[in-house]
């Protein structure tokens, strides 16, 4: 069954935030990792900015989700990327601080997303992130991105590294493509899961 989806708030400072009645699923990563080309995917609409320059996401994006059956209602939510951005550093500072406040205030966030690019794994700042969502007691859950940059091939093994090498992730990573449309039913499959047996 499709989702059916919507805006439901883009949020500037917290003060736009919706208000916490659903579970919400955040999506975080680097600057260009393809985050909002997963969530147009993901979410079968172009809803998310595709941007050429890295950092075009600048707000928290708030998308309401009815994935029916037991999941029911749900928001997925887009958080500025992190990393390289061509924005001043006062934007920059901006950006850090209204995602700071969303991650760490929000009661109805269950699980953070976090893409990594499959070609790369997991660079400096991507630990770091990990470390401060850990120290949160925030859950992670480890998403691939731009698995078709990846021979077929190849795939398995590369994510058997990275697996070795050391991340958290409440289950095993989920690889997928935008471009490919590789991996999103198993996405939205754990998704829709996750928010069944998660309560706020």
């Amino acid at each position: 069954m499709p989702w059916k989806t919507e805006v439901a708030a883009t949020a500037f400072n917290a003060s736009q935030f919706p208000p916490e009645n659903v579970p919400e699923i955040a999506v975080a990563g680097r600057s260009n990792v393809g985050k909002s080309s997963l969530v147009n995917a993901l979410l079968a609409a172009k809803v998310a900015h595709v941007g050429a320059a890295p950092g075009k996401t600048r707000s928290v994006n708030f998308y309401s989700v009815d994935s029916g059956g037991d999941s029911g209602l749900f928001r997925l939510v887009d958080l500025p990327g992190y990393g390289y951005a061509q924005r001043s550093k006062s934007e920059r500072k901006a950006w850090s601080q209204l995602t700071s406040s969303y991650v760490e205030k929000r009661k109805s966030l269950i699980l953070v997303c976090h893409l990594v690019d499959f070609r790369h794994g997991l660079l400096a700042n991507d630990l770091a992130l990990q470390e401060w969502l850990f120290e949160r007691g925030r859950p992670i859950m480890v998403i691939f991105t731009k698995a078709d940059k990846i021979s077929k091939g190849k795939r398995r093994g590369t994510l058997q590294q990275y697996v070795r090498d050391g991340l958290k992730s409440v289950d095993v990573p989920i690889v997928t493509s935008g471009e490919e449309r590789f991996g999103l039913d198993e996405l939205r499959t754990f998704l829709a899961a996750y928010v069944a047996r998660t309560r706020i």
